[in-house]
């Protein structure tokens, strides 16, 4: 059973289109990755699993309470107020110092209760989001952008911790990311955007989709840094328009 499906979803901001009829699903425990040129839709995407926006048309179903775990691309943290890393595990929900030390541990920061949020560097605030995500054991966590203003090391880390939290909790991932040249080896399976579903499939298969090359060129020869995934699975095809998202298999990569 799916987590979340959508089913001919549209979404609209005044007389501008943002998305027309995306079919899309997420399944339990794989890694599903959304691209696509700046203006394509995927914030309003992301906005809409989460219900911040609500469709305009079609709908989305989330299985019944299930936990939804959120990494933003970024958070503004007001410099001149001082806001522990512990402290700021502990909003809204509090946490006793051992679940916080446990989970600092866990996305590999272990050090950093009492540093000031605003002392963090990139990588350091990126994981804290993480650990603050985790702490709500979502069974569905999404990354909007996550690693924007990490380095090339500070990225493939990053996801390699992903890929251990899926391998450990079995949470679905659902990212999205502009860095086309690392994402892909994350992947199970990849969906592009341009107001709708105009290509998706296993990395290797997007990448070779006429649809995808309209939007991003050949770029490396077409190809994108493919790591391939120990469980690599026969999925392919490319899904035009209004196809449903079909699940795939596994992938790492990181911070």
């Amino acid at each position: 059973m799916s987590l979340i499906a959508a089913r001919g979803l549209s979404v609209r901001y005044g007389g501008v289109t943002a998305l027309e009829g995306v079919d899309f699903t997420i399944a339990p425990g794989e890694i599903v990755t959304i691209i696509g040129p700046n203006g394509s839709g995927k914030s309003s995407l992301v906005r809409a699993i989460l219900g911040v926006v609500h469709p305009t048309a079609g709908q989305i179903t989330r299985r019944a309470g299930l936990r939804i775990g959120y990494v933003p691309q970024k958070l503004a943290v007001d410099a001149r107020m001082p806001l522990t890393v512990r402290r700021f595990l502990s909003l809204p929900t509090r946490r006793d110092r051992d679940e916080i030390s446990a989970m600092l541990g866990r996305v590999g920061v272990p050090d950093l209760h009492d540093r000031q949020m605003t002392a963090l560097s990139g990588g350091q605030f990126q994981r804290v989001l993480l650990a603050r995500a985790l702490l709500a054991e979502p069974e569905l966590l999404i990354l909007d952008e996550a690693t924007q203003g990490l380095d090339q090391r500070g990225t493939a880390s990053f996801y390699q911790l992903i890929e251990q939290v899926r391998q450990e909790t079995g949470a679905a991932i659902l990212m999205v990311s502009h860095d086309l040249h690392v994402v892909m080896s994350a992947s199970d399976r990849v969906i592009c955007l341009n107001g709708h579903v105009c290509c998706q499939g296993q990395p290797h298969v997007v990448t070779a989709a006429p649809e995808y090359r309209a939007l991003f060129g050949y770029g490396t020869h077409g190809t994108m840094a493919l790591y391939q995934h120990a469980h690599s699975h026969d999925h392919d095809g490319c899904a035009h328009d209004h196809d449903p998202a079909q699940p795939l298999p596994e992938t790492a990569d990181a911070e």
